[in-house]
């Protein structure tokens, strides 16, 4: 009988051993695969609020692409408002690496991926928005088919190329970085352009000169939203004195 015990004992020690080596081997397994494949990480959409894709690539300006989304972002941090989920969309989920080096992980890829519902579309200005980007059909398919039914259409800086190559501003009037506005007319001479405004807001499209102004621009829209209270409490988070009376912008009905 001690003998059939010690055997039976055996036989579980052996088995604890062989799954305990098991599970080692399928942990480390899972790690070696979460090196070359991390696992995907979807950012948290809250259905009540406003849907903000920021469409990156290789060559993103840095402040055209942060400062609406720290505008945008804090939205959430204010009470009795229809806040936005802010996230980014890009060609890829590889890092992206912008002007300035900075590498961002993108959310969303928009060729491969079922997105959500678009609210907001914001266009950072890019190293390549003068000329290759231009050519990229995927990406301006991407922005003709957002355009559909976004509330809203946003650029800064040299992002108004490429809203206006896919299309989206001929009926409007726009602007531009102020050194490329004169290029931005012989490319596009069909346009409206306004020379002297540091944001344009027509219809559903918001152009902004880009630069330290992408903060005015997107403020603007909060206020155009939430009301001057709302957007003077993001810009004093910020640091920023803001009146939009202050700064050069058309708007037009």
């Amino acid at each position: 009988m001690k003998k059939l015990n010690y055997i039976i004992l055996s036989l579980l020690v052996t088995l604890v051993i062989a799954c305990t080596n098991k599970k080692k081997e399928v942990l480390a397994t899972e790690k070696k695969l979460e090196e070359v494949s991390p696992k995907r990480f979807y950012p948290k959409l809250d259905s009540t609020r406003y849907n903000v894709a920021f469409l990156i690539m290789d060559g993103t300006f840095n402040t055209e692409f942060t400062a609406p989304f720290d505008i945008f972002q804090h939205t959430k941090f204010r009470k009795n408002i229809k806040s936005m989920n802010v996230f980014t969309v890009a060609n890829t989920l590889e890092p992206i690496t912008t002007f300035e080096g900075v590498r961002i992980l993108p959310d969303f890829n928009y060729i491969e991926d079922v997105l959500p519902k678009i609210d907001i579309l914001v266009v950072p200005s890019a190293e390549h928005h003068l000329d290759s980007d231009l050519k990229d059909t995927a990406m301006l398919n991407f922005v003709k088919k957002v355009n559909k039914d976004a509330l809203f259409i946003t650029s800064h800086c040299d992002g108004a190329f490429v809203l206006a190559k896919a299309g989206v501003l001929d009926s409007v009037t726009s602007t531009t970085f102020p050194s490329d506005i004169e290029l931005y007319k012989k490319t596009f001479p069909h346009l409206k352009v306004a020379d002297n405004a540091l944001f344009v807001h027509d219809k559903k499209y918001i152009t902004s000169a880009g630069g330290a102004k992408s903060f005015e621009a997107a403020l603007y829209l909060c206020e155009h939203l939430y009301g001057k209270e709302v957007a003077q409490s993001l810009a004093g988070g910020l640091v920023i004195d803001w009146d939009v009376n202050k700064v050069p912008h058309l708007i037009l009905p």
